[in-house]
């Protein structure tokens, strides 16, 4: 079992910056990869962006150039380090990973950013 504990939402005005953190507990041992999803109202749940523990990132377009995923050496927590917010980034934020097959999701934290 893995559990994801998510910190570091809140509420930015736009142009502003947010880092979320998620750590990693439990069976954490051949994580490959780990990443972040967000879901705003009336919205599909989306990928944000993805890393694997070869290094490499994915993001969705509308986040590219402003957003940057990052982990540990461990892969026991990622960071998502946000900037140049929109008030489209509003939404609440999942952190995310993948074990032997398993998916397993963070609890969510709010992102909310508005004037």
């Amino acid at each position: 079992q893995v559990q994801l504990v998510e910190s570091g939402g809140g509420l930015v005005q736009p142009g502003g910056s947010l880092r979320l953190s998620c750590a990693a507990k439990g069976s954490i041992s051949d994580i490959a990869v780990m990443g972040w999803y967000r879901q705003a109202p009336g919205k599909q749940r989306e990928s944000v962006a993805i890393i694997t523990s070869g290094g490499t990132p994915n993001y969705v377009g509308s986040v590219k150039g402003r957003f940057t995923i990052s982990t540990n050496n461990a892969m026991s927590t990622v960071y998502l380090q946000m900037n140049s917010l929109k008030p489209e980034d509003t939404a609440v934020y999942y952190c995310y990973t993948v074990r032997f097959g398993t998916n397993y999701w963070g609890q969510g934290t709010q992102v909310t950013v508005s004037s």
